[in-house]
């Protein structure tokens, strides 16, 4: 039977109930929260769309396996499920836990990089970054042209610019070069995906040159799917056979098991560099825990071994992927300005595009991100200035390439009504754009500002 209708392929077996706010509350929950969605606590929120890390829905399958983890300090059977889930996957002979993907890029960015070291990347997600400028290096984003186009149409549009790249090693010389990353899928670049043809080609550039190559992958089972149906003589191949083969092209590997691990905490960081391993364990076991737990327990390292098959099922992929575009299609539909097209685990809206009465410097993101709390109750995270702008030594903003509001939705969670519901609300927004305001920033900290900053509203 061919489905026009995609249907969530599971069973609720478990319930969590949702408090419904008013308006009066949510205005005072915000104004409490000094208007920043990462302050407010979950009680307060109807539909959580703030990321969709850390917040999936786990099958009774995984809390199985919670029950049978063993909790032993060295050696666990759940630590040697979940080291040969991750080995049969990435290829990679070295395997390091840790309790999520920013404790694995500190590990390693703080090894490879330091002052006078560049990394090169599709687009750096914000904790990468911020690990990376924090060792004293730079971090550089050099994706595809396409990628700076909200409307313009590539099957690929989270590559990166293979030009660029070498012209960049050219430049800084590729022993200033600490790695080039590979984001997968392309999160702040809108979620789209990397082909495999663009992932070799940048394993064969580095090759060449001497230079590790890094996949961050947090969302590569989402990315397969891209690439099984976008990318020709990917259709007879697995998901996770696609997966696998990208792996493998690359020197090591970061991921967010919180992603598509399926997991509320989680990650790894996979090498085959013996020396770079030995090195990143010591600082593990310091910092982290013992290097067949590294702050996980037992019950998560099983989960993590069950949602690494899980993930990569086709019916689940199947419904992931349309289920984002669903409510992609529908914003576009009714006008909403979204990066197109709709990439695998989140919806991207141009807020410049939305409030264009806003300037840059008051965040159009911010205040697209607290009328859609006060308006329904939606959390969401903006990515644009408040994210990624900096200041200048005269304190005047350098802004983003874009401002951007993710919508990013959490694996199994919610049904297609409650995407109607966001939806609906952006039908109300659409016809109230004029009235809404911009934001100025209070207080903010010398890192990840997005994250504890402080605003007002600009009357």
């Amino acid at each position: 039977m061919h489905q026009k209708i995609t249907i969530e392929p599971f069973r609720i077996k478990v319930v969590e109930q949702i408090r419904l706010s008013s308006d009066d509350e949510r205005r005072d929950f915000l104004e409490k929260a000094h208007y920043n969605l990462f302050l407010l606590h979950s009680d307060e929120v109807i539909i959580d769309l703030l990321t969709d890390s850390g917040t999936s829905a786990m099958s009774a399958e995984q809390w199985g396996g919670i029950m049978r983890g063993d909790e032993s300090y060295a050696g666990a059977r759940s630590w040697l499920r979940m080291e040969s889930e991750i080995k049969d996957l990435t290829g990679c002979a070295f395997i390091l836990p840790t309790h999520q993907g920013r404790a694995a890029e500190h590990l390693l960015y703080n090894r490879i990089g330091g002052q006078g070291k560049v990394f090169i990347s599709n687009t750096h997600f914000d904790t990468t970054r911020a690990n990376i400028e924090f060792s004293g290096a730079t971090a550089i984003d050099i994706p595809i042209e396409a990628a700076h186009h909200r409307d313009e149409y590539d099957p690929f549009k989270g590559n990166l610019d293979t030009k660029k790249l070498e012209a960049l090693i050219k430049q800084h010389g590729p022993e200033n070069v600490g790695a080039v990353i590979l984001t997968v899928t392309n999160n702040t670049g809108g979620g789209q995906p990397v082909s495999m043809g663009n992932a070799r080609a940048i394993s064969d550039i580095c090759k060449a040159h001497g230079i590790r190559f890094i996949l961050d992958a947090c969302r590569i089972a989402e990315n397969a799917y891209f690439i099984k149906h976008r990318e020709k003589g990917y259709q007879a191949k697995s998901y996770r056979e696609i997966a696998q083969e990208m792996f493998r092209l690359a020197d090591g590997c970061i991921m967010s098991a919180k992603k598509d691990g399926l997991v509320n905490m989680g990650g790894f960081l996979a090498l085959n560099d013996l020396d770079l391993a030995v090195q990143c364990r010591t600082v593990l076991i310091i910092t982290e825990g013992y290097a067949t737990y590294g702050g996980l327990s037992g019950r998560d390292m099983e989960a993590i071994a069950i949602g690494l098959k899980e993930v990569f099922d086709p019916d689940y992929l199947e419904y992931r992927i349309k289920s984002t575009a669903y409510l992609g299609q529908h914003l576009r539909d009714i006008g909403v300005p979204i990066i197109w097209p709709p990439g695998g685990h989140a919806i991207y809206i141009d807020a410049k595009a939305f409030y264009p009465h806003i300037p840059v410097e008051e965040f159009p993101g911010q205040a697209l991100a607290c009328e859609l709390y006060l308006k329904a109750g939606i959390r969401c995270c903006e990515i644009g200035s408040v994210m990624f702008g900096k200041n200048d030594e005269n304190g005047k903003l350098i802004p983003a390439a874009m401002e951007l509001v993710r919508l990013a939705i959490p694996r199994r969670v919610y049904t297609q009504s409650h995407i109607d519901y966001v939806v609906e609300t952006f039908r109300e927004l659409e016809q109230e754009r004029d009235r809404v305001h911009g934001y100025r920033i209070t207080y903010e900290p010398p890192f990840l500002r997005h994250f504890t900053a402080r605003f007002e509203p600009v009357s």
